[in-house]
Formats: C-alpha cells, structure tokens, sequence
C-alpha cells in the first residue's frame, strides 16, 4: 500500500512541477476533467489517494497528519461528484484568469506538498 502512496505523491510532485514550469499546460490537464465522467475519476482517485494514506498512516513518520489527510480525502472523494461540472468550469476558468504567477504559486505548493507528504509517508527507522 505504501507503493501506491508513494506513486500518488509523484503524481501529484510531476503536476506540481509541470504546472511551475508550464502553467497552460497545467490547465489543460485540468481542463480534462471538466465532465461528469472526469468528476467520477476524480473522486475515484481522491479515494484511492485517502485510502492508501489511510492504511499507511500508523507505520508513518506523521501518523496522525497521514491519516487524518486520508480521511479528509476521502470524503473529499465522496462529495466530489456532486460538486457539478458548471460549477468546476467557473472554479477553472477564475483560476485560469489569475494569471501564470498564481498558478505557477498553487503548482509549487502542490510540488513542496507532494514532496512533504512522499517524506511524511515513509516508516519510522529504527537506528540502534
């Protein structure tokens, strides 16, 4: 289970990196989810993301920030598909508007929380 968390925050580090270093780039990835099929998959992978830091958050070196973010993102992944697609359209397309400096801000913070996180993940070790 700990591959698949590992595997979710190198997603989530390569998203981050492409979006500091080409911002249109990142809203087009996003744009691809702008369907009810997309919500789906996002939902779907915010449960799967919550439920593998779920399952490895008491072997962490953050157990209690680990799985309470697991719990966070699955609910997160319940509510989802009822967000609407119009309603992540005009959440996109303000976004969008900001400008490549807020988004390049948002994809360093996504690229420095991938990499916290992939950090925060890791066991314990146990040095004598």
């Amino acid at each position: 289970m700990r591959l698949i968390a590992f595997t979710f925050c190198a997603i989530i580090i390569a998203i981050g990196a492409m979006g500091v270093l080409f911002p249109p780039r990142l809203i087009d990835f996003v744009r691809r989810f702008q369907s009810r099929q997309g919500l789906y998959l996002a939902a779907a992978i915010r449960l799967a993301f919550g439920g593998s830091l779920f399952l490895v958050a008491s072997s962490s070196r953050a157990p209690g920030l680990v799985g309470g973010l697991g719990i966070f993102l699955i609910a997160a992944g319940v509510i989802t598909p009822f967000f609407g697609v119009e309603r992540f359209q005009r959440l996109l397309d303000w976004w969008a508007a900001r400008g490549p400096g807020f988004i390049r801000a948002w994809a360093a913070f996504a690229l420095l929380f991938g990499l916290l996180l992939a950090y925060a993940i890791l066991p314990l070790s146990h040095v004598a």
